[in-house]
């Protein structure tokens, strides 16, 4: 009687650096899922695939964030094409974007976007994002500003991407949403973490009114840049938080390195 084979993992047949990046990035999704920033389908996280190929991974769009996993991912290269594993559908939106910004930033392994209701309205407001609180003198100093081109499926659009975001690590897209980098998923996710409290709470003491806010001391903004600025801030990321968030999401979502 033949002997059936049983048909490789994606875990047999990528490198171990892939396997550790496809756990940290579905990881991703399933936080972005378990803090209610997800957006049903849409919205996007990508990670570039250690290697010369410019190949990253990126969510197939008929999955929901809480049901990602490590070898559902997609990986594609910077035309859209589709390089690894079972067909599957990929936002094209996610690709203009994203393909954009990873092959301008070599430092820039993960990217990740979202359309969360406190993003959106403090990408609506001209002022952007008020230094009016810790978290938002954290994000400011590092945010650029990219002006609404209509639903991102113009590879035109990726240029003048690039070239808003210039060396900053985190972007409001105006009338859209936000966006962050990072050299790891984990200090993405943490950079993104902040600008989406930071948005959040300007949302809730905005709607006290503005003549009421307490400016903050002359100086005090650059301060904070220094405080949270460099390695300091990288090795929070990945040798505190991030350990952190994934005990969390072992307790709550586990699978994801399925």
């Amino acid at each position: 009687m033949a002997t059936l084979l049983k048909p490789a993992s994606v875990r047999d047949q990528v490198s171990p650096e892939e396997w550790q990046l496809r756990i940290d990035l579905a990881a991703a999704y399933r936080l972005v899922a378990l803090y209610g920033w997800d957006d049903l389908i849409f919205t996007h996280l990508s990670a570039r695939v250690p290697g010369p190929e410019h190949h990253f991974l990126i969510n197939p769009y008929n999955l929901m964030f809480e049901e990602m996993t490590a070898s559902a991912l997609v990986k594609i290269d910077v035309e859209g094409n589709q390089v690894f594993g079972e067909p599957a559908p990929v936002n094209r939106a996610g690709f203009v974007i994203h393909s954009a910004i990873h092959m301008a930033r070599e430092d820039a392994q993960a990217v990740m976007h979202l359309h969360t209701p406190y993003g959106q309205a403090v990408s609506a407001m001209a002022d952007g994002l008020l230094p009016h609180t810790q978290t938002a003198m954290i994000a400011a100093h590092d945010i650029a500003y990219h002006d609404y081109e209509g639903i991102a499926t113009d590879l035109g659009e990726r240029e003048r991407l690039v070239a808003d975001l210039g060396e900053k690590n985190a972007m409001i897209l105006r009338n859209h949403g936000t966006l962050a980098v990072g050299a790891s998923v984990a200090q993405t996710f943490i950079r993104l973490y902040f600008l989406e409290r930071a948005c959040e709470a300007q949302v809730h003491m905005l709607s006290a009114g503005r003549d009421g806010l307490n400016n903050p001391p002359q100086g005090v903004e650059h301060k904070v840049k220094e405080q949270s600025s460099g390695a300091g801030m990288a090795m929070l990321a990945q040798g505190l938080a991030w350990p952190a968030l994934l005990r969390k999401l072992d307790r709550v979502n586990p699978g994801y390195g399925g």
